[in-house]
């Protein structure tokens, strides 16, 4: 989002793991999307409705809010519990407007893998990201003679909550968010690299859905994880929620508070353990990328929408060194599509859990209100979408 924007409302501030800051106060009393009735599209979540439903994947946060001032954090998303580099696995990264500092996105293209750990942070804390993922990744057993790393890191600017010129993030935090990552619940709202992040007029943050296909379509998992931090005009289930709360892009005087020009950014991860190759993975990053046309984004000239998509299919996994044929499992290219609508539905719900489990954050810089709850329960009632 815009760092000029300003926003009215009073103090909220999460904190996650050992870092000082503001106290908690009752994240969990928010909803979630499913909490409200809003489901969207036609497959199941998984159990967890997380991106930790993909069997492997843990995710870890530091929440950083120390003073009156810094409002943001790191999230880290773990491919698998074991040595990631040792054990690549198949990735792809897809563009949708490249406003943005994605480090390692290039080699990620080139040779088709992912080897650490992804991060997620704001956008003056990339370097020292990239410094924490490689000294973790160092010192784990079996590295001892790597000398080539390539971190994988993306960011939103939280500038307009958190001050940022003063890079609060240093590379032991990256540190302590991988080494927090556990599997189960997902964190959402305003933790970790979503604590300081603005979107579609309100409080933004972390947020995270899965899909779990019916067996005659593979019984395959597709997790999404967002940092959402853009703009636009706020759709949930088809029902203009931002124009009702007049509070959206290009929003005319009369009508209410405009949400700037719609710049601001988002990064979403996508996990499966579908057997997909780097070609396809980069297919379902970028149908992560159309869900967010879903939820009303601008991709704005000013946003940088990135998407990160793997899978923790054995079969698709290459080992450090190993230079000799392997056999590869893969699903044929016709047999995708249902691969994309979950990932389309997934993304869509993990950007409204985001926003509906962000509590109000306020900083010197600025403040951010969280969506009122009750309003969007009524517009979803009066649009027939839902709103329980």
């Amino acid at each position: 989002m815009n760092a000029s924007r300003t926003f009215v409302a009073v103090v909220v501030a999460v904190v996650v793991g050992a870092v000082v800051g503001l106290p908690a106060q009752g994240p969990a009393a928010r909803p979630r999307a499913r909490d409200l009735g809003l489901a969207p599209g036609v497959f199941a979540p998984g159990p967890l409705n997380a991106i930790t439903d993909v069997s492997g994947v843990q995710v870890g946060q530091v929440t950083l809010t120390p003073g009156d001032s810094i409002r943001t954090g790191v999230t880290a998303i773990v491919p698998h519990p074991g040595n990631v580099f040792q054990q690549k696995v198949a990735g792809a990264v897809f563009v949708g407007n490249a406003f943005g500092k994605l480090a390692g996105s290039t080699q990620v293209d080139e040779l088709g893998t992912i080897e650490t750990p992804i991060v997620l942070t704001n956008t003056l804390g990339v370097g020292a990201a990239v410094e924490g993922v490689v000294r973790w990744t160092l010192a784990q057993d079996g590295n001892a003679e790597v000398r080539s790393v390539n971190a994988l890191v993306g960011e939103t600017n939280d500038g307009g909550l958190n001050d940022i010129r003063a890079l609060a993030v240093r590379p032991e935090h990256v540190e302590q968010a991988i080494r927090a990552a556990r599997d189960g619940a997902v964190d959402e709202g305003s933790v970790g690299a979503g604590t300081g992040t603005q979107a579609l007029g309100w409080k933004g943050g972390i947020g995270t859905s899965s899909r779990r296909l019916p067996a005659a379509f593979g019984g395959y998992t597709v997790g999404v994880l967002v940092q959402t931090n853009y703009g636009g005009v706020l759709t949930m289930g088809g029902a203009p929620v931002g124009k009702e709360l007049g509070r959206y892009a290009y929003a005319p005087p009369s009508r209410g508070q405009d949400d700037g020009p719609g710049d601001g950014s988002c990064m979403v991860v996508v996990a499966t353990d579908a057997p997909l190759g780097a070609r396809d993975l980069k297919r379902l990053a970028a149908r992560a990328i159309f869900g967010l046309a879903r939820t009303g984004s601008s991709y704005s000239n000013g946003s940088g929408d990135f998407a990160i998509a793997f899978t923790t299919h054995a079969s698709q996994r290459v080992t450090f060194g190993a230079s000799a044929p392997a056999t590869r499992t893969a699903i044929p290219t016709d047999g995708v599509s249902p691969l994309f609508q979950a990932v389309l539905e997934a993304t869509e719900e993990a950007v409204y859990n985001s926003l509906l489990k962000a509590t109000t954050v306020t900083s010197r810089i600025g403040t951010a209100e969280a969506i009122p709850v009750e309003r969007v329960r009524e517009i979803l009632r009066k649009y027939g979408v839902a709103g329980r």
